[in-house]
């Protein structure tokens, strides 16, 4: 997973501010509810952090946890990360203890920057990753930290085809996977995501409403810091539709992205009462929409153009896009390949499927990651056949635009999370009235869908309840991934090989 570094031939995510704290000093970089940052001061700190990691042993290759509530803190966190060549690991904030030990274990994280209030958590996880030497926490601590530390004395040579990022999303084996993207694997996205939607200098101003250890908040920065634009940082918690509205509004946000239930609520907002004029392009993804929340979306913001962006996590993310232009004639499209990205439509022989057909989607593009951290397996049945397969199962129209039909894998997207079947059975199964579980997404008007776990009892006397179901699962599973219903039954419809026929289930109980 390491890269020589050449001189002259670097470019990382951090060498993006350093540029514009020459160039462009005084311009704001990072702006959140509890304060700014202009590119100077930025890097400043950014070199100070360095310093203070370098003084406890981070070096090119290891790697860093950063849990946190989105804040410009982070941001700050990651930057430092990169800049010594070592490799940044956003955690999930929402993660229960044993999946953050999980992460850190896994990654072999060094060392973890942390919220005041997820510190708790970090020192149940702690306990059962070795790797972890120390803990800094954001806060008094970081502050001093910063204010005392020293300046990089040298910002070490970092190869584009270094890591920057282990992103973790989990997968059907129930474990979480690290996906390993490279500073190249970023930076090649964020041009071509410029080339793809003509974005220009004025598009300088962006925000997500996407939490920042998720690869939409990470990635979509960078067109901005490119640029030397202003990336906007709302707040962690209940999502607020007025208060986001009144930030578009005073930062003068011109892009902006949010996942389908956030923009549901931004349009029931008396948006007449604002003044939008500046937002020229509004994007959403992660999650399905519904034709009509795009009319609606389309129908409340007549000055921006509507896109739909399509990908997962190991692409950095986006592997397609829609247009504004094509929003209605093409609506329900998630549109054609980014510039950069190529892809075929195959079945399960990696035989082309007949245009109109259903397949798996597969990808060739320089920003899909590099593989699956310390899974060499997963990785090789990832990129079988010399590409890199999507599990996701799609048509074309005859004019190219894509269609997504199904999820391969077992995976249903909650408000914009992704919650995986098999991680969160098999976390159901350790209950003692449990002796069979599978977990299907039913519809859902807020979250798109939401899990339900149809259970066969041990005992069909003594059936668990809901409740019993929701205490188990709070000390082992993030608030999300929990089920919201559950429907008993007494045995799971399989096939002959012994799989859950889950098509049968999602026709029962959806």
């Amino acid at each position: 997973m390491s890269a020589t570094a050449i001189p002259g031939r670097g470019m990382t995510m951090s060498d993006l501010v350093a540029r514009h704290a020459r160039i462009s000093p005084d311009v704001v970089a990072l702006a959140d509810p509890a304060g700014r940052r202009t590119y100077r001061e930025l890097d400043a700190r950014v070199d100070r952090l360095a310093g203070v990691l370098a003084g406890r042993g981070i070096g090119a290759g290891d790697r860093v946890a950063v849990l946190g509530l989105n804040s410009i803190e982070v941001v700050e966190s990651w930057l430092a990360v990169l800049r010594l060549g070592a490799i940044a690991v956003p955690v999930n904030f929402r993660l229960a203890p044993d999946e953050i030990r999980y992460v850190l274990d896994d990654s072999g994280s060094s060392l973890v920057v942390a919220d005041p209030a997820l510190a708790p958590a970090v020192e149940k996880a702690r306990a059962g990753a070795p790797s972890v030497g120390s803990v800094i926490t954001f806060g008094e601590e970081y502050e001093a930290l910063l204010a005392d530390g020293p300046d990089l004395p040298e910002v070490p040579a970092v190869s584009d085809e270094a890591p920057a990022y282990i992103m973790y999303t989990s997968g059907t084996t129930g474990f979480p996977k690290g996906a390993v993207l490279t500073h190249r694997n970023l930076y090649l996205h964020a041009f071509c995501s410029m080339a793809t939607l003509g974005l220009t200098g004025d598009d300088r101003v962006w925000m997500s409403a996407a939490p920042l250890f998720h690869i939409a908040g990470l990635s979509g920065m960078l067109p901005v810091l490119i640029t030397g634009g202003k990336v906007v940082i709302p707040p962690s918690g209940g999502f607020d539709p007025v208060q986001t509205v009144r930030t578009l509004v005073d930062e003068g946000v011109t892009s902006c992205f949010m996942v389908p239930a956030q923009w549901q609520a931004v349009c029931a907002v008396d948006l007449a009462a604002h003044d939008l004029s500046r937002l020229r392009r509004i994007s959403w993804g992660a999650a399905p929409a519904s034709t009509t929340l795009l009319r609606t979306m389309i129908d409340a913001f007549p000055q921006a153009e509507v896109c739909t962006a399509f990908g997962q996590t190991e692409c950095s993310p986006v592997t397609t896009n829609l247009r504004g232009e094509d929003a209605i004639r093409k609506i329900g499209s998630i549109g054609t390949p980014m510039v950069g990205v190529e892809v075929r439509i195959v079945d399960e022989d990696m035989n082309d499927v007949l245009p109109g057909e259903v397949g798996e989607i597969v990808y060739r593009s320089p920003m899909v990651m590099t593989g699956y951290w310390n899974k060499p397996a997963e990785t090789a049945e990832a990129f079988r056949g010399g590409w890199f397969h999507s599990g996701d199962l799609v048509r074309a129209d005859p004019d190219g635009y894509l269609y997504v039909v199904d999820r391969k894998k077992d995976m249903i997207i909650s408000g914009g999370e992704n919650i995986y079947c098999a991680e969160v059975e098999n976390v159901l199964a350790g209950h003692p009235k449990i002796a069979e579980v599978a977990l299907i997404g039913v519809p859902d008007p807020k979250w798109g869908e939401t899990p339900l776990a149809v259970v066969a009892p041990r005992d069909p006397a003594d059936p668990p309840t809901e409740a019993e179901i929701e205490a188990y699962a709070r000390e082992r599973l993030a608030a999300y991934k929990r089920p919201r219903h559950l429907q008993l039954v007494d045995s799971l419809p399989r096939n002959p090989s012994g799989k859950v026929l889950k098509t049968v289930l999602r026709d029962r109980h959806t």
